[in-house]
């Protein structure tokens, strides 16, 4: 079924977008940085990073490419300072690289069928769906804590006439 390739395609374009846009915000952030948060009410970078890398595996690794599943969800948002920019980026790509080729050997009956990931009953559509649209929502996130801490402009459409019709 043409639909489903496309959206395949599409959702690995916004995945490998949002990890370019993340990747970007971290190269100029200092390892401090990774690890700062305004208040007690906000995730820092890194846990934010972490908590990515922990949905991803439970939804599209351990969901889809049905492999074991140890998430501690609760962990991503407790470690503070303990792993570097290098560490959390690499481990962000492997994960997001791992679940782009699960989500292309999907069958359309897989993407169609019901599975329970956490306290959701899902589709494959509706886990990949999620996938993308969490990431993304992060991604914005990370981009507003980058700026509020480096006062820059991160420049992900520079060059681009987003006016254009």
């Amino acid at each position: 079924m043409q639909l489903n390739a496309e959206f395949k395609t599409q959702s690995n374009y916004r995945i490998q977008e949002s990890y370019h846009k993340i990747a970007s915000c971290m190269q100029l952030l200092s390892e401090a940085e990774i690890w700062f948060s305004p208040n007690a009410q906000l995730n820092s970078v890194g846990n934010l990073v972490q908590h990515l890398c922990g949905n991803i595996t439970q939804y599209i690794l351990s969901t889809l490419g049905k492999q074991a599943d140890h998430r501690n969800r609760n962990a991503e948002f407790a470690i503070s300072g303990t792993k570097t920019k290098q560490v959390l980026l690499q481990q962000l790509q492997e994960v997001i690289d791992k679940s782009i080729a699960i989500i292309d050997a999907l069958s359309n009956e897989a993407l169609n069928e019901q599975y329970q990931v956490q306290v959701y009953q899902l589709s494959g559509i509706g886990i990949v769906l999620h996938v993308t649209e969490h990431l993304s929502y992060h991604t914005g996130q990370i981009a507003l804590l980058t700026k509020l801490i480096t006062q820059k402009d991160l420049g992900f459409y520079a060059g681009l006439d987003l006016n254009k019709k």
